[in-house]
């Protein structure tokens, strides 16, 4: 594992965290609501067919290899996390602001 820079607060609970100091204060109701949370999110209930190019389906597959998970994964994760607002879509975002500035 890489050594990261750590702020002075993070050194300190890191500390703590090594020594034991630290505590969970979750509750049995919450545990349960974050599993559902979590189960829900990962239910894979439907599915769906596309075709990619050659060139994309290889770099998700490289993409996938790197980070230890099955190129599905990879993708179902994406595209939750671009419809549930975790990624933007930057070239839109551009393009938006290029449209507002014209239009001042």
């Amino acid at each position: 594992m890489s050594n990261p820079k750590l702020s002075k607060e993070e050194k300190e609970i890191l500390k703590d965290f090594e020594a034991g100091e630290l505590k969970s204060v979750l509750t049995p109701r919450r545990k349960k609501m974050l599993q559902e949370a979590a189960e829900e999110t990962f239910k894979k209930d439907k599915r769906i067919n596309i075709r990619i190019s050659s060139r994309d389906l290889a770099s998700l597959q490289r993409r996938a290899l790197e980070e230890g998970i099955p190129y599905q994964t990879l993708v179902a994760s994406v595209l939750h996390k671009y419809v549930s607002g975790g990624f933007q879509d930057l070239m839109a975002n551009k393009a938006f602001q290029r449209t507002q500035k014209t239009r001042r």
